[in-house]
């Protein structure tokens, strides 16, 4: 059974609420980095939104406010992406994982 969907002022279907399409202002050139030697542990699979979110918070500078403006997201939204990524990102760099950037 479905619950009550105060926006559309009806039942919400199985999937809930749509998520925003989040900006992101280019595609990277490469969607793979391979580190040397590999293991043999599954690739850290990096989102083009988490790119875009590190991007604008870590190498332009920009507040987390700025950024969410940016992306049309909240600070929080953006807080959460970029925490997100580092995660992957030292995960990676320390256990000796692929990074593949999904497109």
């Amino acid at each position: 059974m479905h619950g009550f969907c105060w926006r559309r002022r009806s039942r919400c279907g199985p999937i809930g609420r749509q998520p925003i399409p989040l900006k992101v202002s280019l595609i990277p050139f490469a969607d793979k980095f391979t580190p040397n030697p590999q293991s043999s542990k599954e690739p850290v699979y990096l989102d083009v939104v988490e790119l875009e979110a590190l991007k604008l918070v870590d190498l332009e500078n920009l507040s987390f406010e700025e950024a969410g403006m940016r992306m049309n997201t909240s600070r929080n939204t953006i807080w959460r992406i970029v925490k997100s990524a580092r995660e992957k990102i030292v995960r990676a760099l320390i256990e000796g994982r692929e990074i593949i950037i999904q497109k």
